[in-house]
C-alpha cells in the first residue's frame, strides 16, 4: 500500500509541476492530471465521470455567492472608499505608538469585511495609505510591511472568497466559516497593531512626531465617512450573524449596497459599472475553472483510493492533531512558494480532509487554520500575490519587500500556534450563534 500511495503521489506531483511549469492554466492542469490518474491507476472510463462531476460541482446554489462577493469587491475598488477610510480613521490612531501606520491595519480590516479579496484589500488601501505615510516621514519598512501583513486580512475576515472556495470543496457550511473567521481576524489585527506599537518604540527615528491632536468634535464628524462601509458590513455580516440570510443572500445585499455607495459617491457610471462587471466575470471564470478541475481530480483520487490510503497511514502512525497540523503547516508554506491561495485550497482539500477527520479535527476550525496558512502564502516569495501588488504600488524589488514583511509572516505563525493551542478562538462564536 505504501508503494502504491508513493507512486500515485509522485505521478500526480510530477504531472502537475510539469504542466504548471509549461504555463498551462491551473484549471486545465488539474483536469489533465486527473485524466492521468484515471488512466494509470483506475479502470474507470474517464468520459463516464467527467460530465457528471462537472455538472454536480457547478450546479451548486452555494457557489453563486462567489461571483456576487467578487463583484461587490470590484465595485468598491472603484469608489472613494479607501480615501474615506483613511480620512475617518487617521484622527483616531494618529497619536497611538506607531501613529498612522495603524491605518493600514484598521483600513485593511474594514475593507476586508466588504471585499473578500486579499489582493483587492492590499491594492485599495495601499494606493492611499502608502503615499500619505511616505509624505509624513514614516519608514518604508513600517509602512510597506504593515500593509503587506494587514492586506492578508482580506482572506480571513468574512466575506472571504477563499472561505467560499474551501466551503464548497470541503462541503462545510459557508455561514459557519464566515462567523468562525471573525474572532481570529480581530486577533490578527490586534497582533499587527501590537507589533507596530512595539517597533515604533524601539525605532523612534522610523516614525514622525505625533501630529497635533484633533478636537473630539472634528474626529466625530470625520467618523461619518465610515458610515457607508459600516452599514455595508452590518448588512452583509450582520444578516448572516443574525441568521436571516444565507451567504448567497448576504452577497446579493452586498452588491446592492456597493452599488448604492458608488452611486452616492458619484463614482457609478457606465464605464465603472462595465469594468467592475467584466473584472468580476474574469475572476469568477478563473476560479470556477480551478474548482471544476479540482473536483475532477478529487474524483480521480477517490477512485484510485489515494485519500483513504493516506488517512489510513496517518491513523496507523499515531500522529495526533497537533503533530499533523505542524506537518501540514510546513507543507502549505512550501506550496505557497509556487501556488496562489485558491489553488492550494482546491488542490489539497480532497486529500487532506480524510486525514483531518481521522484525527478528529473540526472541519470549520481547519478551514480557519487553512486560511491563515494561505495568508502566509500571499506574502511568501516568489509567487506571493500581495508581494506583486505592493511591488506595483512601490516599484521596490520582491526581495526588498520580502525583508520588510518577515515580522508579519512570523505573526501569522504565532496566530497558527495560538489557534492550535486555543481552538475556541475559531469555534466559540460559531457555537454561540449557530
Amino acid at each position: 500500500m505504501t508503494m502504491d500511495i508513493l507512486t500515485q503521489s509522485a505521478v500526480l506531483v510530477v504531472t502537475l509541476l510539469l504542466l504548471l511549469g509549461l504555463g498551462i492554466w491551473v484549471g486545465v492542469a488539474l483536469l489533465a492530471s486527473a485524466v492521468v490518474i484515471f488512466v494509470m491507476f483506475t479502470s474507470t472510463p474517464v468520459d463516464a465521470i467527467l460530465g457528471t462531476t462537472m455538472w454536480a460541482h457547478s450546479a451548486s446554489w452555494t457557489l453563486t455567492a462567489l461571483p456576487l462577493f467578487i463583484w461587490m469587491g470590484e465595485i468598491l475598488y472603484r469608489t472613494r472608499l479607501a480615501e474615506d477610510l483613511f480620512a475617518g480613521l487617521a484622527p483616531w490612531v494618529g497619536r497611538l505608538p506607531g501613529g498612522l501606520a495603524h491605518v493600514n491595519v484598521a483600513g485593511c480590516g474594514i475593507f476586508a469585511a466588504v471585499s473578500g479579496s486579499s489582493a483587492a484589500t492590499t491594492a485599495t488601501v495601499g494606493r492611499i495609505s502608502l503615499p500619505e505615510l511616505k509624505a509624513r516621514g514614516y519608514a518604508d519598512r513600517l509602512a510597506i510591511g504593515s500593509l503587506a501583513g494587514s492586506g492578508t486580512l482580506g482572506l480571513l475576515i468574512p466575506p472571504s472568497v477563499v472561505m467560499i472556495v474551501y466551503g464548497v470543496a470541503a462541503q462545510v457550511s459557508i455561514n459557519r466559516l464566515f462567523i468562525a473567521g471573525v474572532v481570529p481576524g480581530l486577533m490578527l489585527m490586534a497582533l499587527f497593531s501590537g507589533y507596530i506599537a512595539i517597533w515604533s518604540r524601539m525605532n523612534p527615528d522610523g516614525v514622525p512626531a505625533p501630529e497635533d491632536s484633533i478636537p473630539l468634535g472634528e474626529r466625530l464628524r470625520r467618523l461619518r465617512l465610515l458610515l457607508p462601509v459600516v452599514g455595508l458590513i452590518i448588512g452583509v455580516i450582520g444578516s448572516i450573524y443574525a441568521g436571516v440570510a444565507t451567504a448567497t443572500e448576504a452577497a446579493a445585499i452586498g452588491v446592492a449596497g456597493a452599488l448604492l455607495i458608488a452611486l452616492i459617491g458619484g463614482t457609478l457610471n457606465l464605464s465603472t459599472f462595465t469594468a467592475s462587471l467584466m473584472g468580476a466575470t474574469r475572476t469568477s471564470a478563473m476560479i470556477g475553472l480551478i474548482l471544476l478541475g479540482a473536483a475532477f481530480l478529487t474524483s480521480a483520487m477517490s477512485f484510485s483510493g489515494l485519500p483513504a490510503q493516506l488517512a489510513e497511514i496517518i491513523s496507523a502512525s499515531g500522529l495526533g492533531a497537533p503533530g499533523l497540523i505542524a506537518v501540514l503547516t510546513v507543507f502549505f508554506v512550501l506550496l505557497g512558494c509556487f501556488l496562489d491561495g485558491i489553488s492550494i485550497v482546491v488542490l489539497t482539500t480532497s486529500v487532506v480532509m480524510p486525514a483531518i477527520a481521522a484525527v478528529g479535527v473540526d472541519p470549520v476550525w481547519f478551514g480557519v487554520y487553512l486560511i491563515i496558512v494561505v495568508e502566509m502564502a500571499q506574502i511568501t516569495p516568489p509567487l506571493g500575490f500581495n508581494l506583486f501588488v505592493i511591488q506595483n504600488l512601490t516599484g521596490r524589488s520582491i526581495f526588498e519587500i520580502t525583508r520588510m514583511i518577515v515580522p508579519y509572516f512570523l505573526i501569522l505563525v504565532l496566530a497558527v500556534i495560538l489557534l492550535t493551542a486555543f481552538p475556541g478562538i475559531a469555534t466559540w462564536l460559531v457555537e454561540q450563534t449557530l
